[in-house]
């Protein structure tokens, strides 16, 4: 299939379908809804599912989705474009000043959500809009499964164009409100011929089998279900987080997407099962970290190093790879910075971990390392559809289809990180003598937690200080499982009040946002102490070198 001459992802789903009628496509692994549906079937579906929509929107119309990961998610959003409507996915995890900020900003003209526990997130801001649901709700819709029997199916849209918005994912921004970010199907579709380079090696070993967890709102999920479909893959929605091992071994994953958190607790996870085993099988093991260290940083191995990787190679790599089903070929890590030190690990011992770098504003990936040439302290080589390069100040810069066709509503922000076609990405960064890159800081001031999802630290410090005995507030946590937060408080407030301050402020703020520990200080933060700035911003890398270890302690 050309990649480049398709126009849409419509048109990219349903070319793949026509050849694969009868071939198995989604299944989820959850105990009240584990139907696996053909690639027919969902087209089948999708067509009519389709059918209505066109008959409740006009063509440009934002339609909001919110659900849990099952088929019914890649359904809907294919019927949202195939109608000519511009899906926009959110998180079921966002609070309520997110859900009223969005609703109120992309002016959606239908809502599709999967059940109640979500519609009553939603239903004190929408009004007088068509819903449509995949369970019953307690307020009126159309359900999907009736549909699915109902009225004629829709054609397939084949005026679509590549410049054409295809959704809107909305990300943290600085300014606190999120921004709803307007990719195009040619974007996504340029994303899918990148990755097609990086999966070819591993798709023609064994056929593409993926264990989907992520939320599909985040737009590294969201994307990778293109390419599921172009290299017509087998897709499994895991059940929970909970379940995700088990539902490793019902699936049996060859490649699997996840953000830098599931390696954490791979890495914890098998270092304390590692620990529980005899003094003979410890030394094994460490022989199989070393030597499968020194694999990975192409040093060559010896005669007796390498019949001592055969051994370690049958002991250990395999008895560990099937643990997680015995079919992976790779696990790729996106959404946030991979440790170093889980990156070695996991690939010496035979979970290769390839990591890759990008934002949802590059539809998201930007590079990715290679399963030829694996560098866990970079985020590998470029794709070739799109173009970096390293600015004057370090910066890391993008051009390319996959970047986005701007922010919605927000003409000055677009123009701020759009500049002559290239991207301004708030990376710092370098290419080294392979042309991998290197991320080295970061410019703009986002947290990126381990879950992969974006967090604006002066949107919570904000709210943070408008409480009246709040003084000022510094929040952290890049690259860790939750946020804590530095307090200056007024001197008559107790720890016992503060605490119950927390309480009431992270009621307002979405899971990611809370803020889990904290530590009080006397010192304010000054211009004179190097802490603001003239125009009294945080200087943020000063406060961390300061308060660096107390921060730490608190994880």
């Amino acid at each position: 299939m050309n990649l480049k001459t398709t126009k849409s992802l419509v048109e990219l789903y349903f070319k793949k379908a026509e050849t694969i009628n009868k071939k198995p496509f989604l299944k989820w692994l959850s105990p009240k809804n584990s139907k696996e549906l053909s690639w027919g079937e969902v087209s089948e579906r999708i067509l009519r599912v389709s059918n209505k929509i066109k008959n409740l929107i006009n063509e440009g119309d934002r339609c909001l989705l919110l659900s849990e990961n099952r088929p019914e998610w890649l359904i809907a959003d294919l019927a949202i474009m195939n109608s000519g409507g511009i899906s926009v996915p959110i998180f079921t995890t966002y609070s309520a000043d997110d859900y009223e900020y969005i609703i109120k900003d992309c002016k959606p003209s239908l809502i599709i959500v999967s059940n109640n526990q979500q519609f009553k997130k939603i239903k004190n801001f929408i009004n007088n809009i068509n819903i449509i649901s995949f369970e019953k709700l307690e307020s009126k819709s159309f359900i999907i499964d009736h549909l699915y029997k109902e009225g004629d199916k829709e054609k397939i849209n084949y005026n679509l164009e590549r410049k054409m918005p295809a959704c809107i994912i909305y990300t943290s921004g600085t300014s606190g409100n999120p921004k709803g970010v307007i990719l195009s199907h040619g974007g996504i579709l340029s994303n899918c011929e990148g990755a097609l380079d990086l999966l070819n090696p591993l798709i023609k070993k064994k056929n593409p089998i993926f264990l989907t967890w992520l939320p599909l709102s985040h737009s590294y999920e969201h994307t990778v279900q293109f390419i599921q479909i172009l290299i017509e893959a087998k897709i499994f929605y895991a059940e929970s987080l909970d379940k995700l091992i088990a539902n490793m071994n019902d699936s049996r994953p060859t490649i699997m997407t996840a953000v830098p958190r599931f390696y954490q607790n791979l890495y914890i996870k098998i270092n304390m099962n590692l620990k529980k085993q005899s003094f003979l099988k410890k030394i094994i093991i460490n022989q199989t970290l070393n030597l499968g260290k020194k694999k990975l940083q192409n040093e060559k191995l010896n005669i007796k190093e390498k019949i001592l990787n055969f051994i370690c190679e049958k002991l250990v790599r395999k008895k560990i790879k099937n643990q997680f089903g015995g079919n992976l070929q790779a696990f790729i890590s996106g959404g946030g910075a991979l440790d170093k030190k889980i990156g070695e690990f996991l690939n010496s011992l035979g979970l290769p971990t390839l990591q890759g770098y990008g934002l949802t504003e590059a539809s998201p990936v930007v590079s990715c390392n290679s399963p030829h040439l694996i560098k866990v302290e970079t985020v590998g080589e470029p794709f070739k559809t799109n173009q970096v390069k390293i600015a004057e100040d370090g910066e890391i810069l993008v051009k390319g289809e996959n970047v986005m066709l701007g922010y919605w509503n927000k003409e000055n922000e677009t123009k701020e990180v759009i500049k002559n076609g290239w991207l301004y990405t708030g990376d710092i960064g370098e290419i080294d003598k392979n042309g991998y890159l290197k991320i080295t800081d970061r410019k703009k001031d986002i947290i990126v937690n381990l879950g992969g999802e974006n967090i604006s630290p002066s949107k919570i410090e904000n709210i943070l200080c408008l409480n009246d005995n709040i003084k000022q507030s510094f929040v952290y946590g890049d690259k860790k499982n939750y946020l804590v937060a530095i307090l200056v408080v007024e001197k008559k407030i107790n720890k016992e009040e503060i605490n119950k301050n927390i309480t009431i402020i992270n009621k307002k703020l979405n899971i990611v946002e809370k803020i889990k520990k904290f530590i009080v200080i006397d010192e304010e933060f000054t211009i004179d102490n190097r802490m603001l700035t003239p125009t009294l911003k945080l200087k943020r890398k000063e406060i961390i070198k300061n308060y660096k270890q107390q921060l730490e302690n608190l994880y």
